[in-house]
């Protein structure tokens, strides 16, 4: 299995083999991204986000990228978090 890039937090399931001769090899791979994107999770990491969230709750923080997502019409690529009502950059 090729080593998943620890730049990113994003875990998919892939698909599980029909084959069950091939169901620990999967698991041991499923097992292992999902521990790269809780290190990186762990470790701070945020990706850069280009949408905002479709229903963001209170709390949540996200890092804009300032091109594709600009909150609040800033323009400013950065971290924001949502404190119910609109996204306020931190820093």
């Amino acid at each position: 299995m090729r080593t998943p890039s620890i730049s990113t937090i994003f875990y998919a399931p892939s698909e599980p083999p029909s084959n069950a001769a091939e169901v620990q090899r999967f698991l041991r791979e499923e097992l292992q991204k999902i521990s790269y994107a809780i290190t990186a999770l762990a470790a701070g990491h945020l990706d850069k986000t280009t949408v905002a969230p479709a229903k963001p709750r209170d709390g949540d923080i996200r890092y804009a990228d300032g091109v594709n997502w600009k909150p609040n019409s800033t323009g400013a690529a950065g971290i924001y978090y949502f404190n119910g009502t609109s996204w306020i950059k931190l820093g």
